[in-house]
């Protein structure tokens, strides 16, 4: 639960931090205003690890890249066109964005770069109001014109605008709700639920890189399975990865099998936990979390209902990693990741039996040769 006080500290030190109060000298000094923005605010406030650091600025892109060169190491301007500058300054990086009034051109998504002159109206256009708050440099003082604390405090995400004005500017938003639900453990509003599952056939014009993205995000929270849920419930699954939803299979009164899609769900759950009982300082494990979470997707094809009620599910294996290997590519996912979650997946029936001693040395010897650099994911 959130703690006003120990939050209004943290971000009062995260001000005080040389980064940051060297870039707010800097803007000050050459007549800009200048603000800390969206996650860096959000995660003080809540007591989680503050990494990137956001800017927002009044000063437009050439003036940006002036101020911070006398005290940055390096610069880099590719987003100058949408208003973003990166710099490093005493060592972190950080992003130094011009007020946004972004519109969309209605078929691509793509932002038609329109340059604000304040910072309540840059908040206005953020995806949710728990990333619309911001702390004015270098006062320091928080801004949250949508509500974001109160709705810290509820654990709830909410849109600032309209949830349909807010998903019809950009999509991509509804999934970004499914992975902050993941990452914070917010409930997300009803009314903005409803308008995920209303607009979700607008996910197509979103480009697959991006749905990429977000999916690889939601898997690297510490429990992806509240947003997997979230976007199964919406339909919105259904448009870029239609075999999950689809693992949840009808089951009659003669033929009894398990729920294979809350089967999946706790796969991703406990290879999660092992995974951090072998390596608790690793990074996330996307390909071992993408297997699980799909290491099921051939079965809706290959089941098969018999006589007694028996389900048999043969060959689901080599058939879901055929499935994966398609829709990864249609997601735009590198070939070694593709290659890696299609063999743990094609595998994943293989070690069946090795704990009642039924395996001999040679069997033990031909899996390791077969898994090869994947066997501790297997």
């Amino acid at each position: 639960m959130l703690n006003m006080a120990e939050g209004l500290a943290r971000i009062g030190a995260l001000a005080a931090s040389p980064v940051v109060d060297a870039l707010a000298r800097a803007f000050a000094d050459a007549g800009f205003e200048l603000a800390l923005v969206g996650g860096p605010v959000r995660d003080a406030l809540l007591g989680r690890p503050t990494n990137d650091l956001d800017f927002t600025t009044n000063a437009r892109p050439d003036d940006i890249l002036r101020i911070v060169k006398p005290i940055s190491s390096a610069q880099w301007d590719i987003g100058r066109d949408f208003g973003t500058i990166g710099a490093r300054v005493r060592g972190e990086q950080v992003e130094i964005t011009t007020y946004r009034a972004d519109e969309y051109d209605g078929a691509t998504r793509k932002p038609v770069v329109a340059f604000g002159d304040d910072l309540e109206g840059d908040l206005a256009r953020r995806d949710f109001t728990v990333n619309a708050m911001a702390l004015r440099l270098p006062g320091p003082a928080l801004v949250d014109p949508t509500g974001g604390v109160e709705d810290l405090v509820a654990g709830i995400l909410r849109t600032p605008v309209d949830p349909a004005v807010s998903f019809g500017d950009d999509p991509l938003r509804m999934l970004r709700a499914a992975r902050f639900s993941a990452q914070l453990g917010f409930d997300v509003d009803p009314a903005t639920v409803a308008a995920m599952a209303e607009r979700a056939e607008t996910l197509s014009i979103v480009s697959p890189e991006r749905i990429q993205g977000e999916l690889v995000k939601l898997l690297q929270a510490d429990d992806p399975a509240r947003g997997i849920r979230l976007l199964v419930d919406t339909g919105l699954m259904a448009k870029f990865l239609p075999e999950v939803p689809a693992l949840r299979l009808e089951v009659d009164e003669h033929h009894h099998h398990k729920d294979v899609y809350e089967h999946s769900l706790t796969v991703v759950r406990q290879a999660i936990e092992l995974e951090r009982e072998r390596n608790p300082d690793a990074a996330p494990d996307v390909r071992l979390r993408l297997a699980a979470l799909l290491h099921d997707i051939g079965k809706p094809a290959t089941r098969r209902l018999e006589d007694g009620g028996g389900v048999t599910f043969h060959h689901h294996d080599v058939k879901g990693a055929r499935l994966a290997r398609k829709r990864l590519q249609a997601l735009r996912f590198d070939s070694d990741t593709i290659a890696s979650v299609t063999k743990l997946i094609e595998l994943h029936l293989r070690f069946f039996g090795y704990a009642e001693g039924a395996w001999s040395d040679s069997a033990v010897r031909r899996y390791v040769r077969d898994a090869g650099d994947e066997l501790e994911r297997l």
